[in-house]
C-alpha cells in the first residue's frame, strides 16, 4: 500500500497525491494554516470537565451500546451533567438506543440545543437532522468533518462533567477530525471496545496504534460480549471463544488497563431496540454490574491533561490522511 506524504514539504507533490482533488490546494501551502475552529472549540468546551472518546477497530462489537450505557451509568448520579455526542455520521444508532427517534434539534441564540433523555443527560446526533431513520447519509470526508466541527462548536453544551463521544469503527476521517478539533482541549482519552475473538482484536490493535500515533491517551479496553451467563443456571458459555487469549492477554502484552468484561446478554439488545437503559431495566444482571464497576474505575475518573500537537500538524483540511507518522 502506497504511503501518503510524510511532511508538509511533500504535501501535494508526492506520487501518492496524484489524482487527489485536493492536490493543488495542498501543494499551494494553504493547508498549513491552523483551522481557526480548533481554538473556538477549545473555548466552547472549556466548561466540560471530562472528554472521553469511545473507539473500536471493528464494527458490530457493541461500541454504541457501550457509549450509551456508559452515559446512562454516569448520569445515574443526579449531581453530574452528562452529554453523549454521536459522530458516526453514516450510521447514527444513538437516537434509537437512547429512545429519541423522531426528536429534532432546535436552534437558539446560543447555538443548537441538544436533545435531553433526562434533566442531566443530553444527546446530539446527525440522526436528529434526518427526515427519516432510513435516510442514507452519502457524504465524502470534508462534509463529515464539517458536521463534526459544527457539533463541537455550535451545540450549546453548557457546563458538563462528562462528554462521551461515540465514534464509527476504524481510523479514518471522523477519527482524525474529532482528535484534531479537540486538540486544544484536555481530552481524558479513549476507551476501546473489542470482542474476545482474534478477528476483532486484530483491528483493535490497529486502533491502539492510531491512538499512539496521534498521542491520544488510552484509558483502557473493554471486552464486550465476553461469554454468555445463563440467567437461570448462571453458567457461562463462550459464544465468541478467545482463541488467542482475548482482550486480557492483549492488554497484558500491550500494558494497557482492561476495564472490564461485559457478558453477552440478549436483554441488552432488547433494551437498545426499545430505547431503554439496560442498567435500569435489569440492574442486578452481571452485565450491569460490570458497567457500574467500569464507571467507578479510577481509570475513567482520573483526569489526563494531554497535548495532541501532532494531530494539528498532520490533519489539515485537504491533507492526505495517511500521512500520520
Amino acid at each position: 500500500m502506497e504511503q501518503g506524504p510524510f511532511s508538509y514539504e511533500q504535501a501535494g507533490k508526492s506520487a501518492s497525491c496524484q489524482g487527489c482533488p485536493n492536490q493543488k490546494l495542498c501543494a499551494s501551502g494553504a493547508t498549513k494554516a491552523p483551522d481557526p475552529a480548533i481554538a473556538e472549540i477549545g473555548e466552547k468546551l472549556s466548561t466540560v470537565k471530562h472528554k472521553i472518546l469511545v473507539l473500536s477497530g471493528k464494527g458490530g462489537v457493541g461500541k454504541s451500546t457501550f457509549s450509551a450505557h456508559l452515559a446512562h451509568a454516569l448520569a445515574s448520579d443526579n449531581t453530574k451533567e452528562i452529554a453523549l455526542l454521536d459522530v458516526d455520521i453514516c450510521g447514527p444508532s444513538i437516537p434509537r438506543i437512547m429512545g429519541l427517534e423522531g426528536e429534532q434539534v432546535h436552534q437558539s441564540g446560543s447555538g443548537w440545543s441538544p436533545v435531553y433523555v433526562d434533566d442531566n443527560l443530553a444527546v446530539m446526533s446527525i440522526g436528529f437532522l434526518l427526515s427519516s431513520p432510513d435516510d442514507a447519509v452519502i457524504w465524502r470526508g470534508p462534509k463529515k468533518n464539517g458536521m463534526i466541527k459544527q457539533f463541537l462548536r455550535d451545540v450549546d453544551w453548557g457546563d458538563l462533567d462528562y462528554l462521551i463521544v461515540d465514534t464509527p469503527p476504524g481510523t479514518s476521517d471522523e477519527h482524525l477530525s474529532i482528535v484534531q478539533y479537540l486538540s486544544s482541549t484536555q481530552v481524558d482519552g479513549a476507551i476501546i471496545i473489542t470482542t474476545p475473538q482474534e478477528v476483532s482484536l486484530q483491528d483493535v490493535r490497529k486502533e491502539i496504534r492510531f491512538c499512539q500515533k496521534v498521542k491520544l491517551p488510552i484509558i483502557g479496553v473493554v471486552e464486550n460480549m465476553s461469554g454468555f451467563v445463563c440467567p437461570k443456571c448462571k453458567n457461562t458459555s463462550q459464544i465468541f471463544p478467545p482463541t488467542t487469549g482475548g482482550a486480557e492477554k492483549m492488554c497484558a502484552d500491550l500494558k494497557l488497563p482492561l476495564l472490564g468484561k461485559v457478558p453477552l446478554d440478549p436483554r441488552i439488545a432488547r433494551s437498545c431496540d426499545e430505547g431503554k437503559s439496560f442498567l435500569s431495566e435489569v440492574p442486578d444482571s452481571p452485565a450491569a454490574e460490570v458497567y457500574q464497576k467500569i464507571v467507578k474505575s479510577e481509570f475513567v475518573f482520573r483526569k489526563r491533561p494531554t497535548q495532541m500537537s501532532i494531530v494539528q500538524s498532520v490533519t489539515r483540511k485537504g491533507q492526505n490522511k495517511s500521512c500520520v507518522t
